[in-house]
């Protein structure tokens, strides 16, 4: 459990008052500062640099106000509500890629128990600024679209599929687990070829009226219908770019190893 420093400096990171009860209006308050401040990333994987899921995912955010992939920011995220005084479960999940669904474990959510279940997720990318409810599997509203969650039919079925704008994101399981269960699918994520943190660079995070990514050296800004992109031009641009748009302070540009290059575009 977090102590009241570890809490108060979590919550200044993210620029949020210690809510005064642990109840939904807070945590849609705590959820959407989360994702306006801390960036969906994968810049440690080409840095050479450990992956973590305890404390130390922790550190990582509030320390060095950084972000992560999921399975670095939502346990963040989990130990903090649990500091406030929310019951939180860690949840399996899996990702439905363009060739298929992704591995059983391939995503980490977390559902909070309220007077209903509620899912939070800050860590996909794609992910709601707010809660979704479980038990309705109408569209609901969200600043970065129109998301469901709906039941899984069909033979073996299991869980919930979490859409956006009727596009399948991935599958959650409601049964819960602990994060020492994600160590092998972590390590799968770090070393493998075929995985996709490895062949892509990325920092994305979104503001209130649309989106900043960097990908390797192609910057693109969205903001409200206007939609910039650019390529910087050598690392000390890339560099800036890290500390003007996500507030991260890098010694040197990640590179994926197979090219030299700062990263592949995608998308």
């Amino acid at each position: 459990m977090l102590n009241d420093a570890q809490i108060d400096a979590y919550l200044a990171r993210i620029g949020a008052a210690r809510p005064q009860r642990a109840d939904l209006e807070s945590l849609r308050l705590l959820q959407e500062r989360h994702c306006l401040t801390v960036p969906f990333e994968n810049l440690d994987y080409h840095l050479d640099v450990p992956i973590h899921m305890d404390l130390k995912a922790l550190e990582k955010v509030v320390d060095q106000r950084r972000g992560g992939g999921c399975y670095e920011v939502n346990p963040s995220f989990a130990h903090l509500l649990r500091a406030l005084g929310y019951r939180v479960d860690v949840l399996p999940g899996q990702v439905y890629r363009p060739d298929g669904p992704g591995p059983y474990l391939g995503h980490l959510a977390l559902r909070v128990h309220l007077d209903e279940p509620w899912l939070v997720d800050v860590g996909f990318g794609r992910n709601s600024r707010a809660p979704l409810r479980f038990s309705d599997p109408g569209p609901q509203a969200d600043a970065h679209g129109s998301y469901q969650v709906v039941r899984a039919e069909g033979e073996g079925a299991w869980g919930h599929d979490v859409l956006l704008n009727g596009k399948p994101l991935y599958r959650v399981d409601e049964r819960p687990m602990e994060i020492a269960d994600f160590a092998p699918t972590l390590w799968w994520w770090r070393t493998s070829p075929d995985s996709p943190f490895l062949q892509d660079l990325f920092c994305s995070l979104p503001t209130e009226d649309g989106r900043v990514t960097l990908k390797g050296d192609r910057l693109t800004v969205i903001s409200g219908e206007e939609r910039t992109t650019e390529e910087l031009a050598g690392d000390e641009e890339v560099l800036a770019a890290y500390r003007k748009y996500f507030g991260i302070e890098l010694d040197r540009v990640p590179r994926r190893p197979e090219t030299g290059r700062p990263g592949i575009q995608t998308g």
